[in-house]
């Protein structure tokens, strides 16, 4: 895709990559205009609630497919643009080197107020039917995103800076692997996108 450019990649853990600031300025405004008029449609941004009565702090929407703790509901109210998926499929080949027929059929849009201390405790991403990696965009200000094994929430893991424009891929072994976001360094963002926090936009083939 025109704009994006290849950059060195830092393999966290088999399958799991990191690609620093791959997506160059003008593309990651471009994103965060899309991301806020995403939240002025018809499911805005939300606190989600878990079945035991907690709310997260990040807000979310969904893109493709609606989530609820811990399942998909088959109601679409904001389609995946076709765009958005293609970017997904070159972020899948920039990570692992080689062409990908990566086909997402949804994702998340979450928003990290770091002034209210947002973050993501962790968790697995295993509600999908399908092995296929999670794609995930950076925007706005920098996090500690703690990236651990496919058995427990504890050690080993291993933490890693993403900053504004980077991409992370997981799949492979890595795929059912613990993530989660303890830290968002606030005022990090760069001026350019006008964006107060953090968001993350992650792209999932679910299988359904």
């Amino acid at each position: 895709m025109e704009g994006l450019f290849p950059r060195e990649r830092a393999v966290v853990a088999p399958g799991a990559v990191h690609v620093p600031g791959w997506l160059p300025a003008a593309r990651q405004r471009e994103l965060v205009a899309a991301c806020r008029e995403w939240g002025r449609g018809p499911v805005p941004y939300r606190h989600i609630v878990l079945p035991g009565g907690g709310v997260m702090s990040v807000q979310s929407l969904g893109l493709g497919r609606r989530w609820v703790p811990y399942r998909y509901v088959p109601d679409v109210a904001v389609e995946l643009p076709g765009w958005l998926a293609a970017l997904g499929r070159e972020a899948v080949a920039e990570a692992y080197g080689e062409p990908s027929g990566y086909a997402p059929d949804t994702a998340f849009v979450n928003y990290y107020d770091a002034g209210a201390g947002a973050r993501m405790g962790m968790h697995q991403d295993k509600d999908e039917r399908s092995g296929a990696p999670v794609v995930s965009l950076s925007l706005g200000d920098t996090c500690v995103f703690r990236f651990g094994n496919t058995e427990t929430r504890g050690k080993p893991y291993t933490d890693v800076e993403l900053a504004s424009g980077d991409l992370f891929v997981f799949g492979g072994p890595s795929r059912f692997a613990y993530h989660g976001v303890p830290k968002v360094h606030a005022g990090t963002a760069p001026p350019a996108l006008g964006l107060r926090g953090r968001l993350n936009i992650t792209l999932r083939e679910t299988g359904l």
